[in-house]
């Protein structure tokens, strides 16, 4: 299914320094609920203002772009971590620094689902979207890598295998009555793909994870697909935003999509593919020759890492360069990344920000008239 939504983006936006004064000082909940209200009020007729045509609340409930699963399921314990090493995004050469992700919690326990996982954020958008809502979700895939610890987690799930099934039936059931509940768009956002991609994970993959990548692969595929087929409803339009670590302006992956390109774009049961292509790191566009017909491919061109705005006219000559191997209606444009997959935000200013999506509105505008 071809959607219109030319102008995209992945889903959350920077918190404003109130929000995140608010979180710091631990806020009476009935503050911080106000203030996020106002804010995501804000936000909202930002998006309308530049011409967007479907509405995310800028994930602003969030303390990450995955709190809203790990939030609503016992199980997680955020003492302990798996560590993950992050390099600069900023740094045009490649790893000059690392900084280490402390966002995922371990599994601990069975896990049970305490509420729905957007529960807090979908009836305040219903009411005040100014049109079509869009939900993101983190991916099933995403727990395996970062929450399964041997000698904690293995007490509870056997293996990688099992926790990334019981976290699938999980999202399912839970996507299921989302896609029913009025939505527009769903997203689930995966990172854990990028492994795929880049030698040096696939070999920790095999080391530390301790499983084979090729059938991981199969079982990562067959785990988004139920979530994908549990939430299948006519008028809403499915996707995947395809990640290479988004953590203030780090990353952890590089490598082109061609190691995966056949099977990700032909086996996921989804409309839209959204690509991180804002640097080297990211590959060529041959990899999109695999993109079947009636699927969208919504081309990640502005970073949301670096502050310097782009240049339209580069903008617009790799959108050119892409419509060579997909054909132009097939094509949209976005954002590489969310600007706060944690709620510190990415570097950049919210100026920088709004700048960046008023490019993205504005090219879609120029080139899907």
């Amino acid at each position: 299914m071809l959607s219109n939504y030319h102008a995209d983006h992945v889903g959350s936006l920077l918190r404003p320094k109130e929000l995140l004064e608010a979180r710091k000082t631990r806020a009476a909940s009935s503050e911080l609920h106000a203030i996020e209200d106002r804010h995501i009020l804000g936000a909202l007729e930002k998006q309308k203002e530049l011409g967007f045509g479907v509405f995310t609340d800028g994930e602003m409930r969030r303390s990450n772009f995955m709190s809203d699963f790990t939030d609503a399921v016992e199980g997680f314990d955020f003492r302990d971590s798996v560590s993950r090493k992050w390099s600069e995004g900023a740094q045009k050469t490649g790893a000059s620094s690392t900084a280490v992700s402390s966002i995922n919690g371990i599994v601990t326990s069975r896990l049970k689902q305490r509420e729905p996982l957007t529960g807090r954020e979908l009836p305040f958008l219903k009411e005040h979207a100014p049109g079509p809502i869009k939900m993101t979700l983190p991916s099933a895939t995403q727990f395996p890598a970062i929450s399964f610890k041997y000698g904690i987690t293995d007490s509870a799930y056997r293996d990688p295998y099992e926790l990334l099934d019981a976290i699938a039936q999980i999202m399912a059931d839970d996507v299921r009555a989302l896609s029913e509940s009025g939505i527009s768009y769903l997203q689930i956002d995966a990172p854990r793909y990028s492994y795929y991609l880049d030698a040096k994970w696939t070999g920790w993959m095999k080391d530390e994870l301790r499983v084979d990548p090729a059938q991981m692969l199969t079982a990562s595929l067959r785990a988004d697909n139920a979530c994908f087929t549990a939430a299948r409803r006519e008028g809403v339009t499915l996707a995947i935003h395809l990640c290479r670590g988004n953590n203030r302006s780090h990353w952890y992956a590089e490598g082109g999509y061609d190691a995966i390109a056949e099977r990700f774009f032909n086996e996921l049961a989804v409309d839209r593919f959204l690509l991180e292509y804002d640097d080297y790191r990211s590959g060529g566009f041959e990899a999109l020759r695999f993109v079947p017909k009636g699927k969208t491919v919504v081309l990640g061109l502005i970073s949301t890492k670096r502050s310097e705005l782009e240049r339209k006219e580069d903008v617009l000559r790799r959108i050119d360069d892409a419509a060579r191997v997909v054909p132009l209606e097939q094509l949209a444009i976005s954002p590489q990344c969310g600007f706060a997959s944690t709620m510190e935000g990415n570097l950049l200013t919210e100026d920088d920000q709004w700048a960046k999506l008023k490019l993205v509105a504005d090219v879609a505008k120029e080139v899907w008239r």
